[in-house]
């Protein structure tokens, strides 16, 4: 693919960085509001990734890793181009929203409509100004308010051996294989035009998590390394390696409406009928256990102690190893936290 890439009207040669702001719709208030994007484009040749943040205005964890991958010495010999968009919904980041203004989620908008709603159009926007002018993507997202996520990788695995190796080589403790698409979301959009994106989620909304945020500047660069964009030191992962990739998932929900009392975290090894919470009134008189439903890793939980009956609680992955997932999420613990 040549170097050559034009984002709104304006050209970045090889071996040029620029950052363009791409006008959106003026603020009501007449004042002008528009969306980043930082390009570096190499002198050789090579993939045209982008890596993009904040689809859901409140999800910040990912405009933080970007912001280091941009300032990271590994992008000073990068090969292809790299195309960074820290803030996707700039009106639900600046409101602190998941949601635009009119109230639509803008990964339920693609691939969007230069005419359309307000989310159809930015929809429309990041399209064609950037997905369709990649070769690949990753997608940065965290757990929505008052829940949160372990570090991992969403992808729609049956695509190929490439998007599993990619999703390998991010070197998350967790890959989830995301077989059903929904409608209108990004990665369903950029299917159709045959570009593989990696999903990350890790933390939850409005909150900077230091370990995810590390694990997801670690993993951008491990999957350029894997494209051949950065010079690779050391050997990727291999998807052969069970551990890592989940069978399946499943909620476990409030038996009862109450206070919540989590008694595991995400990241526990949990056995089928293991006590993980316990719901009850505000005086503890009427108490209801919150079982596992099967054996697994706590890949996501609420963080809000006030539920309702049925209301999502743990998430609960299942591995053919579980116990691998344990060491593997040790370890990256304890390289992360090091660097801290």
């Amino acid at each position: 693919m040549s170097n050559r890439i034009v984002i709104g009207e304006v050209e970045i040669k090889p071996g040029e960085k620029k950052t363009i702001n791409l006008p959106l719709p003026d603020l009501y208030t007449s004042s002008n509001i528009d969306m980043p994007v930082h390009v570096i484009n190499g002198i050789e040749e090579g993939p045209t990734v982008f890596i993009s943040a904040a689809m859901h205005g409140n999800e910040i964890n990912g405009v933080e890793i970007i912001h280091r991958l941009i300032k990271s010495n590994e992008m000073k010999n990068l090969k292809g181009t790299l195309i960074a968009v820290p803030v996707v919904n700039v009106y639900g980041f600046i409101a602190q929203s998941r949601y635009l203004p009119d109230r639509r989620d803008l990964n339920r908008s693609f691939p969007g409509s230069g005419k359309g709603s307000m989310a159809s159009r930015l929809a429309y926007l990041f399209m064609h100004e950037i997905v369709r002018k990649c070769t690949h993507g990753i997608d940065l997202h965290t757990g929505a308010i008052g829940r949160t996520n372990l570090p991992q990788i969403r992808a729609q695995l049956d695509l190929g051996m490439e998007i599993k190796k990619m999703a390998c080589a991010f070197g998350a403790p967790v890959v989830m294989d995301s077989k059903k698409l929904l409608d209108g979301s990004l990665r369903k959009a950029a299917r159709k035009h045959n570009i593989p994106i990696l999903l990350y989620e890790a933390g939850e909304a409005l909150r900077f998590d230091e370990m995810s945020i590390k694990i997801g500047v670690s993993g951008v660069i491990n999957v350029l390394q894997f494209l051949g964009m950065l010079t690779s030191e050391g050997s990727h992962c291999d998807i052969s390696k069970k551990p890592l990739l989940a069978t399946s998932s499943n909620w476990v929900r409030a038996p009862q409406s109450g206070i919540l009392r989590a008694v595991a975290e995400v990241g526990t090894h949990v056995e089928e009928g293991e006590v993980i919470g316990i719901v009850s009134d505000p005086f503890g008189e009427n108490e209801e256990q919150v079982l596992a439903t099967a054996c697994g890793i706590i890949i996501g939980r609420t963080k809000l102690p006030l539920v309702y009956e049925g209301e999502a609680l743990f998430h609960i992955a299942h591995f053919h190893e579980p116990s691998g997932v344990i060491k593997a999420l040790e370890a990256l613990r304890n390289k992360h936290r090091g660097s801290m």
